[in-house]
């Protein structure tokens, strides 16, 4: 009996066993192919990527022959270490990045390694117990000037990285000359390899494969007012659909200007790079790139109106339906037509082109606001309960300050236009409506009521809340 027992505890531990190494295995197998399946989707998402993980490796390797080869080793020594160095910490992903970031560490370099060496000579002239009391308030002196110059938004902005390095090539220069007679020699092999370093990354990164920080700005531009077309083209349609009629358009799709709200960091961060490039492709020397973030700053508040358009689709407040079908052929005109006008826009920065026909739909969309402010002046509400109205009137007053926006978006982009020289700018200079065109086009497109006004509009409500979006 107790053999058995004991034989079949040993089969059960052994089969247990065997039953936690086939789900270990099972278990790394799924990591294993959850990992492949994320390298490959990291990849197809931005093939560059590959690109630029080989582009690096490949001048770490080309640096790396200072130590390999026995004629340049004996010729810079341990100071050959500095050149890989240089490599990992000045290769970016674009030119304009790994441009600037080769420059501030070149140009520090020069100039610490000059400075250090000076410092060195000065304070052996006050001899031995001098020497190093000079040599420490010297590095206290230029430590506190450029650390307080960092704080300056500019400095901080394109000249950190190098005056972080001015600090450390200074100090390990003229600290290190204390105890090493050669500083001159010394500062010069490490500002030599440095150089031939940061010549390399620049080399591999602008002939092989080159990732220009100024495309991805300019493509972001446009990407990004495109999605608001999108998501405002459909918006009418979405916003007065029944509950019993099917999805125009999927509303997950509609969700991508989201990414607007956030892209401050990274615009600023293109602009900063794009500054550092030579001209390429059809950018020129010099391309306004700072016009950007003007363009994207009036983007991103057009985003900010479209988020709180967003937020009304769902509204558990339903709109009388006498009421819906009063304004709805307004509404969606305006948000149609904004859209396209913010569709062509994008199209316009996309192929460097003056917008075609962006200003035709700004005028479309301002006419059929003047129809919209006509109603609302008009008895539209007498009789219905106002709760059930806000929806409707807060998301016309919301269209009001988008056509604005997009006005203002117009601007700013044939601003940029004729500052980067698109083609025919002069010719196809965007118009906007007249006061006779916007009254001749409110006069056609009224179906729904006749309205005529004897004396001035009525006082404007308390609230301001139609006053306040109101277009001229």
């Amino acid at each position: 009996m107790e053999r058995s027992s004991g034989m079949q505890n040993n089969g059960g531990c052994f089969s247990r066993g065997c039953g936690w190494i086939k789900s270990l295995s099972e278990r790394s197998k799924a990591k294993i192919v959850e990992c492949a399946r994320k390298i490959k989707k990291l990849g197809q998402d931005d093939p560059r990527r590959v690109n630029h993980s080989g582009k690096v490796g490949l001048a770490i390797t080309l640096v790396s022959l200072f130590y390999y080869f026995e004629p340049l080793y004996n010729g810079f020594g341990d100071s050959a270490m500095w050149a890989v160095m240089t490599v990992v910490v000045v290769f970016e992903f674009s030119v304009g990045a790994t441009l600037g970031r080769g420059l501030n560490r070149g140009l520090a370099t020069f100039l610490a390694g000059a400075l250090g060496f000076g410092a060195h000579r000065l304070a052996t002239l006050s001899g031995e117990k001098g020497e190093p009391m000079l040599l420490g308030l010297f590095v206290f002196l230029l430590a506190t000037t450029v650390t307080f110059v960092r704080f300056f938004p500019r400095m901080k902005a394109r000249y950190d990285y190098g005056l972080l390095i001015f600090i450390l090539t200074f100090c390990l220069i003229s600290v290190s000359g204390y105890r090493d007679d050669e500083v001159l020699e010394m500062a010069h092999k490490r500002v030599s390899t440095i150089l031939i370093g940061g010549l390399t990354a620049v080399f591999v990164c602008i002939c092989i494969c080159p990732v220009w920080a100024g495309d991805d700005l300019h493509n972001l531009a446009a990407a990004n007012i495109e999605k608001l077309g999108i998501f405002l083209e459909h918006f009418g349609v979405e916003f007065f659909r029944k509950p019993g009629e099917g999805e125009s358009i999927n509303k997950a799709s509609l969700q991508g200007y989201k990414s607007v709200l956030n892209s401050k960091n990274m615009e600023e961060s293109l602009v900063n790079f794009a500054r550092w490039e030579p001209g390429h492709g059809q950018f020129k020397f010099r391309h306004p790139w700072k016009h950007y973030l003007k363009v994207g700053s009036l983007t991103r508040q057009c985003a900010y109106k479209v988020e709180a358009l967003n937020g009304y689709l769902n509204s558990d407040i339903k709109t009388p339906p006498e009421i819906q079908g009063m304004i709805q052929d307004s509404c969606t005109k305006m948000s149609s037509e904004i859209g396209k006008a913010l569709k062509e826009l994008a199209l316009a920065i996309k192929s460097m082109t003056p917008p075609s026909s962006a200003s035709s739909h700004l005028v479309k969309s301002k006419n059929a606001a003047k129809n919209m402010k006509l109603l609302l002046y008009s008895d539209l509400c007498e009789g219905i309960n106002l709760l059930e109205v806000v929806p409707a009137v807060t998301v016309t007053s919301l269209l009001f300050e988008v056509i604005s926006c997009t006005e203002k978006i117009a601007e700013a982009i044939h601003e940029l236009a004729s500052l980067a020289g698109f083609e025919n700018v002069e010719q196809e200079k965007p118009k906007l409506p007249e006061q006779g065109e916007m009254q001749q086009g409110a006069n056609m497109d009224v179906h729904h009521h006749v309205v005529t006004i004897d004396q001035p509009p009525p006082v404007k409500p308390q609230n301001g809340s139609l006053s306040s979006s109101t277009t001229s």
